[in-house]
């Protein structure tokens, strides 16, 4: 990991939320929107139907697939370019050490599984604490770089780093109050891959705040690329070194922005997954 870039405490690099505020469109300075819309004819209304009859049978044809097995996507490729992720046939991972999956396929695809994975569980909210966080590491490095690692790592979560995202010393969060760190990945990228080592980019969402009514650290979305160097190393990819860099960034959207009490509710109710390329 690296050490010397800045930490927002929530799974990305200086990537801290921003919202926008749209005002309601409309004529001659009406902040109500202007006049009201004619109402769709029957024509308008019958071509809107035909066109969406239209788009449902073409991703029904498009997600037809078959037997044939030049529709499963390779199991290698060119590093740098993207490849679809429909299904192989291969097992992603055949183990698990704790809660965290393991046994990756010793290949492009196996590695580009476990690099995913890992970078959920380095952005967890187990991270914040010193148990979670030192069974963690364990899991997913290489042996030769784990003391030192711990050392950088427990440095890093200081109780300073702590105060400063609310919670306590131990990564607890204040009573009536869920702490949020979740890491959400949306696809990877080989960068360079041997027999034996890989460098694999994972683009990720994250989630990081604290939840429910009263807080003053909101949970926000960030935007971040983790870099993982792997090394097959005891019959399995474990992770070498990581980085983290700001970005790629959309532009935010118009969905309203949930209470703190609804996304403290979904972050207890929905799980995490299990990710494989």
């Amino acid at each position: 990991m690296s050490l010397g870039d800045e930490h927002d405490g929530f799974g990305g690099v200086g990537g801290s939320g921003q919202t926008r505020t749209r005002l309601p469109e409309g004529n001659s300075g009406d902040v109500y929107g202007g006049a009201r819309r004619p109402v769709r004819s029957s024509r308008s209304l019958i071509t809107v139907v035909s066109v969406v009859v239209l788009l449902i049978a073409a991703i029904a044809f498009a997600n037809r697939g078959g037997g044939d097995p030049a529709d499963a996507a390779p199991t290698t490729g060119t590093p740098g370019t993207a490849a679809p992720t429909a299904a192989t046939g291969v097992r992603p991972v055949n183990g698990k050490n704790g809660q965290i999956p393991t046994g990756y396929a010793h290949d492009e695809q196996g590695a580009q599984s476990a690099a995913t994975n890992y970078a959920v569980v380095l952005g967890s909210a187990e991270m914040f604490q010193d148990g979670p966080r030192a069974e963690i590491v364990r899991a997913i490095h290489d042996p030769a770089v784990v003391e030192d690692l711990l050392k950088k790592l427990d440095a890093s979560y200081s109780a300073g780093l702590m105060a400063g995202m609310g919670l306590d010393e131990n990564g607890t969060a204040p009573s009536g109050l869920t702490f949020v760190s979740r890491t959400v990945p949306i696809g990877t990228k080989v960068r360079d891959y041997t027999e034996n080592s890989a460098t694999v980019e994972v683009w990720c969402t994250g989630l990081g705040g604290l939840a429910g009514a009263g807080s003053t650290k909101p949970v926000t979305s960030t935007w971040f690329t983790i870099t993982q160097k792997l090394k097959w190393v005891g019959n399995d990819w474990r992770v070498e070194s990581f980085s983290q860099s700001e970005g790629p960034t959309p532009v935010n959207g118009d969905s309203r922005a949930s209470t703190a009490d609804e996304i403290a509710e979904a972050v207890e109710g929905y799980g995490g997954f299990t990710y494989a390329r």
